[in-house]
């Protein structure tokens, strides 16, 4: 595998900038325009994917009251997976306009599919790219499908173990996916920045030599960005028009000017990572004339032999480096000098 992907002609790796994902999840909150200006606002805070979720309520769960599918404690409590899902779910027929919508908008959009009919209609659209949500991570048939459209392919791994990770990784290659990543993730939400233990990252670099980034469910940016730091390539964060607009998940989403934020800190981060290097720094140059050097601060004539009480090391940096001063200690000085010079070689007699 490669240690860089492409999705949409856009690079994703640690030698490109972060690459964001706007989820969009149920934050349309059942409205397309709603949907339309989630798209216009991710792509005005700088994101460079929108993504969306294609499930119906009967293609993810059973409408079901027994106790295992009732959901308890959190933000969804006392729903049933189906009731939360048929609320949440967003309708078959608004992928098209949403597609086209990001198209004219400029803005990359794909999805993350919940079963074989997903990845169908998506196909359909001819969606660029695929994103498996943590809870599929372990449904390899669907990983397997999901494969076989040769797409770059997102897998989040929250609540996976090594070992589901790895069968994840293999069924995916093995499906025919040359372009995959995988995302670190916790599936609380929200969940505490203390559970995130972002040195999984660089394990992960290391471990299945995939590009890796992070799938973020903490209310704020402190963590996404900071996982820039520990090799995170891709951040994925929920967003919406309103943290209080009532929806199942936006109350752990970012608005417009967070969005905007976590985009222009990630890259900030991601810029300030550089490369390894000991030289000098452009914007040193004009300071580097500051720096402590040797001056005389005490007249001394000609024949005169130099002592501390003649040299200093002070600012500015125009006389020898300090380090040379035990070096010109007891040296005969080869002109009258004033105090306030800088010292150089060409007053010192040999």
């Amino acid at each position: 595998m490669s240690n860089s992907i492409n999705i949409n002609g856009r690079d994703i790796g640690h030698n490109q900038p972060p690459y964001i994902i706007a989820e969009m999840s149920a934050n349309h909150n059942g409205s397309i325009d709603n949907a339309f200006s989630i798209v216009d606002m991710a792509k005005e805070s700088g994101a460079d994917a929108v993504k969306l979720q294609t499930y119906r309520p009967d293609t993810i769960t059973m409408k079901m009251n027994t106790p295992e599918f009732m959901i308890e404690g959190g933000l969804w409590d006392g729903q049933s997976l189906y009731e939360l899902y048929e609320n949440a779910f967003m309708p078959w027929d608004w992928h098209k306009p949403l597609f086209d919508h990001a198209k004219k908008k400029d803005i990359t959009i794909f999805s993350s599919p919940f079963d074989n009919s997903a990845v169908d209609l998506l196909e359909d659209l001819n969606s660029p790219a695929y994103k498996i949500a943590s809870f599929e991570a372990i449904d390899l048939q669907l990983i397997k499908y999901v494969a076989l459209t040769g797409k770059p392919m997102i897998i989040s791994t929250g609540m996976a173990d090594q070992e589901e990770i790895e069968e994840a990784i293999v069924t995916a290659k093995e499906g025919g996916c040359s372009s995959l990543a995988i995302l670190h993730c916790v599936s609380g939400y929200p969940a505490p920045a203390s559970d995130y233990n972002l040195r999984t990252l660089v394990d992960m670099k290391e471990r299945f030599n995939l590009v890796s980034g992070l799938s973020d469910h903490t209310i704020d940016n402190t963590t996404a960005i900071s996982s820039i730091a520990l090799g995170a390539s891709i951040i994925e964060k929920h967003v919406t028009l309103n943290r209080n607009g009532g929806g199942p998940d936006d109350s752990f989403s970012l608005e417009k000017s967070e969005l905007e934020q976590l985009c222009k800190g990630a890259y900030t981060a991601w810029e300030a990572l550089g490369k390894i290097d000991y030289g000098r720094k452009s914007s040193e140059q004009g300071n580097a004339k500051f720096r402590r050097s040797l001056y005389f601060i005490k007249n001394i004539q000609k024949g005169e032999l130099i002592t501390e009480e003649h040299v200093k090391s002070i600012r500015p940096g125009f006389g020898l480096a300090p380090k040379h001063f035990e070096e010109i200690l007891g040296k005969e000085v080869s002109e009258s000098i004033k105090s306030g010079t800088a010292v150089s070689w060409k007053q010192i007699k040999k």
